[in-house]
């Protein structure tokens, strides 16, 4: 991707512009969200924007965890609440991370977006439980100390029927 899309939030800027060529190989770069007091972290390059204050039309007939779509200039996306696909209770937030995952693209309703982070790929940890069903495929500390992440699995956010 040639264009280079960025994202202020207060008095931080995000760069989702194609960083490979940059980053030494054993990093990898994360854009860290909250949701439900959990922090978690989706690879930079999925992410294509991220949107404040989108109307979600409503769609009969879905799983609950998908809250609707969006008009995403002529694109329509369906919209994912991670708090309810998580089983947690719904909040109104209106904060949604646009995702490209293999061509397919979808949006995840979180609480907040925290940080850009580049993360060695080493202190990735496997998650101890495995489940088809679990949503997250890592977890690390942090290292600015500011907690742990959980890697979210974009390809699980879907079901598969």
């Amino acid at each position: 991707m040639s264009e280079e899309i960025l994202f202020a939030a207060e008095d931080q800027v995000f760069d989702f512009s194609s960083t490979q060529a940059e980053e030494p190989a054993d990093f990898q770069k994360f854009l860290i969200f909250m949701t439900d007091d959990l922090k978690l972290g989706v690879v930079a390059e999925y992410v294509v924007e991220i949107l404040n204050n989108q109307s979600i039309t409503y769609l009969p007939m879905v799983p609950d965890f998908i809250r609707g779509i969006i008009n995403m200039r002529g694109q329509i996306i369906p919209i994912v609440d991670i708090r309810l696909r998580l089983g947690k209770a719904p909040t109104d937030n209106s904060l949604v991370i646009v995702l490209n995952v293999d061509g397919v693209f979808l949006g995840i309703l979180v609480d907040a977006v925290d940080q850009m982070l580049d993360i060695a790929r080493e202190d990735i940890l496997p998650v101890p439980v495995q489940s088809t069903q679990l949503l997250v495929s890592g977890m690390c500390s942090l290292p600015d100390g500011s907690g742990t992440m959980m890697v979210l699995d974009c390809a699980q956010l879907m079901p598969d029927d």
